[in-house]
Formats: C-alpha cells, structure tokens, sequence
C-alpha cells in the first residue's frame, strides 16, 4: 500500500485531500499543530506537527522513520496567510509567514528527504500569488513572498532530485472555500483536492508549477 503525508489535515483542502488518497486506496499519515484531525479510518493516522519548532519537526521525522520506513509522496500542505488584501509589509508578519510557509517546510522535506522512496513525488502547495510573470498587485505582500520562495525551492529541489527519480512540483490549488480562502471563494476543497490528486498519478516532469493539471507561469 502506497503511503503519503500530508501537512496541515485537520481542514480544509489538507483534509480533503486525506480523504481523496483515502478513497484511492492509499495509506495517509497527517499531521495537525493540535496532533487531532476529524477523520477516524484504519488507513489514517494524524501525528502532532508545528512548522515553527525544529525540536517538533524532527521528533515527528524521527516517529515516521521508526513506524513508516519509506513513503511515496510527501505532501507540503500546511501554510499560514496573515496579512491577505493587506498593503503594508510588516517585517514581523513576513518572519511568521516564511517561518511555516518556507523554513518549516524545507526543514521538513530535507529531514524526510532519506525515507522518500525513490519514484516518489514532493509536492508543495504555492499560489498564483507567488508568481512573478503573473503579478496582479502589491497586496498580501508576505504572503506573496513566501510562495515566491516556495517555487524557488521546488525548483532547486527538482534539479537537486532529478537523479533520485523524485519528482518535485509546485502547485496552486486554487481559489478555495477554506478559512484562508474565505466563504466567497468559487472552488470546494473537494474540488482542488481532485485536481492535487491527478497531477499525483500523472506522468509529468519535474521542477514545474501547475494548477489544474496545466502548467502555470513561474
């Protein structure tokens, strides 16, 4: 049974996300800042994780190496947005957001880097926000960065990996009915979920930026 974690379970497309991989058939480790997700199922166990603490990050890499030897797909979910339609750059703003946006997640992916099974994937969730070729204005401007920074990352782990045979993309999910995205967001968890879960199973080169199955402008 192929295996994935996925950060950031507990809501919105993280959980969806869950219950797709759920659904086709594959085992799910999730993780949550609380260590509780709502999903009850024999496939699924949801460990305690915080982005922000080294000390956390490496005790869950630690449990995961001990109880999951090797997993196919690691699924950079977990993101944070505190200043969105904001105009103002708040230097503490930006250092909380690239605290879980960024280092928290390289810091994550470069511990787990040894149990990802060589054929598997790494997947970091970005934004359209992030990219530079399609900038559509000067707000949320640490949120803008950090998923700028993202992309670099993806691409610099691709070029890192590519003799490893693991892929690494970026993906923008969405405009989506979360927390984050708010209730006028026109797309369903669900629905980004389904678009995440294609670009998984499909043949597609590494190193690049997609959404819906499409490749986006970096």
């Amino acid at each position: 049974m192929k295996k994935v974690v996925i950060t950031g379970a507990s809501r919105g497309i993280g959980n969806a996300l869950v219950r797709k991989f759920l659904d086709k058939g594959w085992f799910v480790i999730g993780t949550s800042t609380s260590g509780k997700c709502s999903i009850n199922h024999k496939n699924f166990k949801c460990y305690q994780l915080d982005l922000t603490k080294n000390t956390s990050i490496s005790k869950f890499v630690k449990t995961i190496q001990e109880e999951h030897p090797k997993i196919d797909i690691l699924m950079n979910n977990a993101g944070i947005a505190f200043d969105l339609d904001g105009m103002q750059l708040d230097v503490d703003v930006l250092k909380k957001t690239m605290e879980v946006n960024l280092f928290g997640l390289v810091d994550l992916t470069e511990q787990l880097l040894p149990s990802i099974a060589k054929g598997g994937q790494i997947i970091n969730t970005s934004s359209m926000m992030g990219s530079l070729s399609e900038f559509g204005g000067g707000d949320s401007p640490a949120y803008r960065i950090s998923k700028t920074a993202v992309n670099m990352y993806t691409r610099t782990l691709a070029a890192r990996l590519k003799d490893e045979k693991i892929r690494v993309s970026s993906v923008h999910p969405g405009w989506v009915r979360t927390d984050m995205g708010g209730k006028q967001a026109p797309m369903l968890p669900e629905e980004a979920a389904n678009h995440i879960y294609k670009l998984v199973v499909s043949d597609v080169p590494t190193g690049l930026f997609w959404f819906k199955g499409k490749r986006y402008p970096w």
